[in-house]
């Protein structure tokens, strides 16, 4: 079995320094390019708020879930937007990340105030969702000393 220590098992592995060179110069040309997103990561964004908009979430049990159908639209509406606002704050000095921040932030904003609007429209003639919380919340207190006048009895 050939010592580890030995010049002989150490060489066949080791790059040369000539190897390391040429390594080195490849991934000193390699660029990692953030902005523009490709079109399938733009895809995916846009499935992801079709998903978050039409199914069961944090969010929906809020401001209700919106069609799958609508919610495509929706969500392609936002999308495009959103990278057109990033788009046109896009300098080429930039690394990428400032900019993929302020894609990022209008959609989450532009989604919370489509939820939020369509609620205000959807809501009952009490006038916002806040009041219906309000309703619901004095009602739960309610129903909870309801019950605790009951259990005195």
């Amino acid at each position: 079995m050939a010592d580890p220590e030995s010049p002989t098992a150490n060489d066949s592995t080791a790059p040369t320094p000539t190897q390391v060179d040429d390594i080195a110069a490849k991934l000193s040309n390699l660029t990692f390019k953030i902005w523009p997103p490709t079109q399938r990561t733009r895809d995916a964004v846009l499935n992801r708020l079709v998903e978050t908009l039409s199914s069961e979430s944090v969010l929906s049990k809020r401001y209700g879930t919106i069609a799958m159908e609508e919610a495509y639209a929706v969500a392609k509406l936002i999308e495009e937007e959103a990278f057109s606002v990033a788009q046109e704050s896009f300098s080429t000095d930039e690394d990428g990340i400032e900019i993929l921040q302020v894609y990022s932030k209008e959609i989450s904003k532009r989604m919370l105030d489509t939820v939020k609007a369509r609620a205000a429209t959807d809501s009952a003639p009490s006038g916002s969702a806040e009041a219906d919380s309000n309703k619901v919340g004095t009602a739960v207190s309610e129903e909870n000393s309801s019950f605790s006048v009951k259990d005195e009895d």
